[in-house]
C-alpha cells in the first residue's frame, strides 16, 4: 500500500479548516454569516438564485437546518481528518 503525500494531507486539513471556519461563523457569529450569504446570492449570478433566496426567506428554519447539517458535517470531517493522518503516520 502507498503512503499517502504529505501535500494531498495539507490541502485535506486546509479544505477542513475552511469548513470549520464557515461553522464556527455560523454557530457563534450568525447574524454576520446570514447577512453574508444572502449579501453573496444577490450580488453574484447564481444559478437556483430564487430557490436559494426563497429558502433564505425563512430565518429560523434556515439557522435550524444549517445547524443541524454543520454538526453532521463537523463530525464527517474530524472523521475524515483522522483517517487521513492516520494513513499518513501509517507505514
Amino acid at each position: 500500500m502507498t503512503q499517502v503525500s504529505l501535500s494531498f494531507v495539507l490541502i485535506f486539513l486546509l479544505f477542513s479548516l475552511l469548513f470549520l471556519s464557515n461553522t464556527y461563523k455560523l454557530w457563534f457569529k450568525t447574524e454576520t454569516y446570514y447577512q453574508d450569504v444572502y449579501n453573496s446570492l444577490t450580488r453574484t449570478p447564481v444559478p437556483f438564485k430564487a430557490f436559494f433566496l426563497r429558502h433564505l426567506e425563512n430565518r429560523k428554519r434556515w439557522e435550524l437546518e444549517q445547524k443541524v447539517f454543520s454538526v453532521i458535517g463537523f463530525v464527517a470531517v474530524i472523521g475524515a481528518d483522522i483517517f487521513v493522518l492516520m494513513a499518513y503516520f501509517t507505514k
